[in-house]
């Protein structure tokens, strides 16, 4: 989960982005032939090369099926089966453009993308703004580093430390992301450490 230099927006009064959610993009589905009415795929999200949430989407004309369960804190998993219909426009080139119609009650907006908390929604109907809106210049550099740590197979979070060199990864490779890395967390707590000297407080009382 986040923390601070997690990558995630730790600082106060922040809300929460379209990052903190997980996704589904229809243009995506659309690409990879997934919308042909009557077939059935599973959908995963992984972190770290492991899976940590999945649905399953049936496929009907002009709509899928997204099942799957979720549960918020420590109440009990709840079962979710709900139609989220599509609509299509025209390109200007030739061709259609698929469109999720956001299935919250009274909205039904037309969106690429959806994101899931306790249904899939689009970012209006939980309030979510795009990462650059929120973006502090720091915030920015700490995501960059958490990208690279990412690619490294390092623990998130830019107050973690360095990791190892990945298995098969070429030194020449390892070298020059770490060099970047390093300098994306400088930047970013030098970032950190002038907002909380604004504030009273110090970089070393977090770490």
């Amino acid at each position: 989960m986040g923390g601070m230099g997690s990558g995630r927006h730790w600082y106060w009064g922040a809300k929460d982005t379209t990052d903190d959610y997980r996704s589904i993009d229809v243009r995506r589905w659309k690409r990879d032939g997934l919308l042909s009415p009557h077939q059935s795929f599973g959908w995963q999200w992984s972190r770290h090369g492991e899976v940590v949430a999945s649905i399953r989407v049936r496929t009907e004309p002009h709509r899928v099926i997204l099942t799957y369960r979720h549960r918020s804190g420590g109440d009990d998993w709840k079962d979710e089966s709900y139609p989220v219909y599509l609509d299509w426009t025209a390109c200007n080139l030739g061709g259609q453009r698929p469109w999720f119609l956001c299935p919250a009650r009274g909205c039904g907006r037309r969106v690429a993308i959806l994101y899931g908390g306790g249904i899939f929604a689009c970012r209006h109907c939980y309030q979510l703004a795009y990462p650059s809106q929120r973006e502090t210049g720091y915030d920015r550099m700490a995501r960059r580093a958490d990208r690279i740590r990412d690619k490294l197979g390092w623990e998130p979070g830019i107050l973690n430390g360095n990791g190892w060199k990945p298995k098969g990864m070429h030194w020449n490779t390892f070298e020059r992301l770490t060099a970047q890395h390093d300098a994306f967390v400088q930047i970013s707590l030098a970032g950190m450490a002038a907002k909380l000297n604004l504030l009273g407080e110090s970089i070393e009382d977090w770490i």
